[in-house]
């Protein structure tokens, strides 16, 4: 590394430092947490008023033989992904397309990561990210354009999403012991996105009509992009290489990554396993739980038949309070021990996230064994023990991730983080298959089996490299 390169480097650091020591805001952290976060959960709203609806659009609506004809180029996705696993059911196709295209969208961020930080930087990545998505959202109206909405939506969460999480590490130094807190805070803003979207965009969708409910989204995607764009003095500066013009652009300076560095790196990639069967039954309750639910769940509440998406808005308030328990937790926790690290954290996590899968084959079994349509408070007990466990695994790992990775390529670890929800949502879709062939008791031991298989990998990871995972 230069002598420049070196100075310039420490005077980042320094001005990082400084800005995060002095600028205490927003509940004790930097002001551009604030601004963030409140765009996150708009771009988070906007994705989960999608997410709420897609699967029940495509299987009820849009992929039935009156309907599929209708669809752009879907003879040639069908045929790619029967190629691989067989022929597919309306349902089984839905849960498919469904689960490509949630993980595409955590794929893509390792793209976005890449065009931020060699070329554009990230504000304007951000913005290009947002305009895609908003764009998407409303050609969702157009049932021929069903693909092409699908690809603008994948190309602007792949600008956007690696790279606001990046910049939400950017306000903090290295050292920063807030850096976690500030991920959870961040995800409580996706949180109460959650809540919102199913009951706006969900209840739009199956009460009034489906293209009311995309066209919600897409409206809660520009006041995001309003919200970043309102709040930019208060993000952290763009990188040297990021700033580059023209000319300027040769006097950005390669760091050589160290040793250390490498293997951190290399670390960080090998655990992404164990990170994709983490997740497993938590991405289920977006995907193979609300069919499971139409087919098995007593949807009616005091003679009002609740709208299957609104069990989503459920799973939200759930997770937001364990979120909020989960920050007040190891805030107390601080005061008086030594906090654990991230990768201890989330192995202990994985294994209260199995648990609720494995609380599922209770009614499960009532099911097979003859019994009536299972209570409705079942979805409540799944959502709150997953969200205790999955409030220390999403938000401390992209906290492990931000802080991990070298000087000029965070937005490239961010999206590399990402790429195990796209192998776990890929994975889930192709397992919520399996609800048409296996019981439901079965289905939902294996979800539980995984979970805990994750948290005793990363517990061994955690026994033999925990060195070089923690700080310098």
């Amino acid at each position: 590394m230069s002598l420049t390169s070196a100075n310039l480097n420490a005077a980042t650091d320094a001005t990082t430092d400084a800005r995060a020591r002095h600028d205490r805001a927003f509940l004790g952290h930097p002001a551009g947490l604030g601004w963030l976060s409140f765009c996150e959960l708009w771009e988070r709203f906007s994705y989960y008023g999608m997410q709420a609806l897609l699967v029940l659009y495509l299987s009820n609506y849009l992929f039935m033989p009156e309907n599929i004809g209708q669809v752009a180029g879907m003879d040639a996705l069908r045929r790619g992904i029967e190629n691989v696993t067989g022929p597919r059911s309306t349902q089984q196709l839905a849960s498919a397309v469904f689960g490509l295209y949630v993980g595409l969208v955590y794929l893509l961020p390792i793209f976005g990561g890449l065009v931020a930080d060699r070329w554009l930087g990230r504000t304007r990545t951000v913005v290009i990210g947002a305009l895609l998505m908003a764009i998407g959202h409303f050609l969702m109206a157009f049932e021929a354009a069903l693909l092409p909405a699908l690809g603008c939506l994948l190309l602007g969460v792949g600008c956007f999403k690696g790279n606001i999480a990046a910049q939400v590490g950017d306000l903090y130094a290295p050292g920063d012991k807030r850096r976690a807190s500030a991920f959870q805070i961040f995800m409580l803003a996706v949180q109460v996105a959650v809540i919102a979207a199913p009951i706006v965009c969900g209840t739009l969708g199956e009460k009034v009509g489906w293209h009311w409910g995309f066209g919600s989204a897409g409206v809660g995607m520009l006041i995001g992009l309003c919200v970043y764009l309102a709040g930019r003095r208060w993000l952290p500066p763009e990188s040297t290489r990021s700033a580059a013009r023209g000319g300027a652009k040769a006097a950005a300076v390669k760091q050589p990554l160290g040793r250390r560095a490498v293997l951190q790196v290399v670390l960080l990639v090998a655990i992404l396993p164990l990170l994709m069967l983490s997740i497993v039954g938590n991405q289920q309750y977006n995907n193979g739980f609300p069919l499971w639910s139409q087919q098995h769940m007593d949807m009616v509440v005091a003679g009002f038949e609740v709208p299957v998406t609104w069990l989503q808005a459920v799973d939200a308030l759930t997770s937001t309070g364990a979120m909020l328990a989960s920050l007040a937790f190891w805030r107390w926790w601080a005061t008086r021990r030594r906090e654990p690290d991230e990768i201890t954290k989330m192995a202990l996590a994985c294994f209260v996230a199995a648990c609720a899968p494995a609380l599922l084959m209770i009614p499960a079994l009532a099911i097979e064994g003859g019994g009536a349509r299972i209570s409705i408070l079942w979805s409540f007990a799944y959502s709150l023990v997953n969200n205790i466990g999955f409030a220390n695994i999403m938000p401390v790992g992209l906290a492990l991730y931000s802080r991990a990775a070298p000087r000029g390529l965070q937005g490239v670890m961010i999206g590399i983080y990402y790429l195990h929800l796209f192998f776990g949502n890929s994975f889930v879709g192709w397992l919520a298959g399996l609800l048409e062939t296996m019981p439901g008791s079965q289905f939902w031991g294996l979800h539980a089996v995984l979970v805990a298989a994750a948290g005793v990998g990363l517990l061994a990871v955690k026994l033999v490299f925990g060195r070089l995972l923690a700080p310098e």
